[in-house]
């Protein structure tokens, strides 16, 4: 008759064979012991969800989620800009997935979806919020199966990622400028920055409401850039963004004018409703055109990539889709040769969730990295987190369970919005 398996004899007989029995016993109860001490919740039935809460911060253009679930087990997502007035959108997704196992990410991520057809699920506040839900059930799972995020996207191509500093509110003298991104470079090590140079103040605009950059405006762009590059010297990248707020003709001037400065990218000149508009830019250039923040899923990617409407793509991780979606669009440009290098205005959580990705994909360029980092106390205080946020212009990545950094409730409480629900 034969005997029923059991994972101890085996263990003990395998390691007697090959060692000896004398020194067998304890190390072999030791091995089981630690075996058995493994928390792996992958069985369909176990793990379940029970409800998922919010709250905002910045006017309601941060939304922070945790998804809870049967086994005490916690997961943390962020998403931003298009997210003011969603707390119904997060409790109606919230009751749609209540019950069902966070394992099961990819599958959840598309029945919300689908579901939400008729609801706005092409982009916007609808995608934005499904990205908070469905990067929290990447770090439900990540904690629940004992591995980090990169692990279960299937595996990393490098341990550090390179970011760029956003230096933010930029549209200064150009000797100003030039300082702030020595400053920059200097006290931080970082080996890539960006400025922004669309003023909507700048004196020389025709109007308020006309595109088309005018002499003296394209050049206070090319002095400031120009100042910007000769700090920094030759071997730090430099990124300009134009946010999206000139016609296609001013497009063309810019990014020829930038030309001998040897641009990273020039991102976003012109909105980003018309890939053919892009690509008449990107064809009259040598300096790379970026752009992508603005678009939602990997549907949304395919006409840039399809006639090579871009030279890089930038989506924001943290209102494009989610983690996996977030793949699917880095894959999609890869097929092309694309390099990706994701937007990012979060919070650490945000931007170790996106360092996940960028770690997983061949194709990574960059990712952004905001100076409120090192300005604002509030972004390491609504956080846990171990180790440095930052080392010489990489982040290190988290090899912690699940996405690696956590919502901090107590010191997230401080700057809240006011009169939003705050995880209820």
């Amino acid at each position: 008759m034969q005997q029923p398996f059991n994972r101890r004899s085996f263990i003990q007989k395998g390691l007697a064979s090959a060692a000896g029995l004398s020194l067998l016993t304890n190390f072999g109860n030791d091995l089981f012991a630690a075996v058995q001490k493994q928390r792996l919740y992958s069985a369909p039935s176990d793990l379940q969800i029970t409800d998922v809460k919010c709250a905002y911060i910045r006017n309601g253009h941060s939304l922070f989620v945790k998804v809870y679930s049967n086994q005490d087990i916690v997961g943390h997502g962020e998403a931003v800009d298009a997210t003011p007035g969603t707390y119904y959108l997060v409790k109606m997704m919230g009751d749609r997935i209540r019950g069902k196992n966070p394992l099961n990410v990819h599958r959840i991520f598309e029945d919300v979806r689908r579901r939400g057809f008729f609801e706005g699920a092409q982009g916007g506040m609808y995608i934005s919020t499904l990205t908070a839900i469905e990067s929290a059930l990447w770090d439900l799972a990540g904690k629940a199966l004992n591995v980090p995020v990169y692990q279960l996207l299937g595996g990393k191509f490098r341990d550090n990622i390179r970011v760029y500093c956003d230096t933010a509110s930029s549209r200064e003298k150009p000797e100003i400028m030039g300082q702030r991104a020595k400053e920059v470079v200097d006290e931080y090590n970082f080996t890539a920055v960006k400025f922004d140079i669309d003023d909507p103040n700048d004196p020389n605009k025709y109007d308020p409401y006309n595109w088309t950059v005018g002499p003296a405006e394209l050049q206070r762009m090319v002095d400031q850039i120009t100042a910007v590059r000769e700090a920094v010297g030759p071997n730090v990248d430099v990124c300009v963004d134009m946010h999206g707020r000139f016609d296609m003709t001013s497009g063309k001037r810019v990014a020829k004018a930038m030309e001998p400065l040897k641009l990273m990218w020039l991102e976003e000149p012109i909105p980003a409703e018309n890939a053919e508009a892009y690509k008449y830019i990107t064809e009259s250039t040598s300096t790379p055109i970026c752009a992508g923040e603005n678009h939602y899923l990997a549907y949304g990617f395919r006409p840039l990539l399809e006639i090579g409407a871009v030279d890089i793509i930038m989506p924001d991780l943290q209102k494009a889709g989610g983690l996996g979606e977030a793949q699917r669009i880095a894959n999609l440009a890869n097929v092309y040769y694309v390099p990706f290098a994701p937007h990012m205005v979060a919070s650490f959580l945000g931007a170790m969730a996106s360092a996940h990705v960028c770690a997983s994909i061949p194709n990574f360029l960059i990712l952004e990295w905001q100076i409120y980092f090192h300005t604002n106390p509030m972004f390491k205080e609504i956080v846990n987190y171990e180790g440095e946020m930052i080392v010489d212009g990489y982040i290190p990545l988290s090899d912690k369970p699940g996405i690696g950094v956590e919502i901090n409730e107590e010191g997230l409480k401080k700057y809240a919005d006011k009169d939003m629900p705050f995880f209820t």
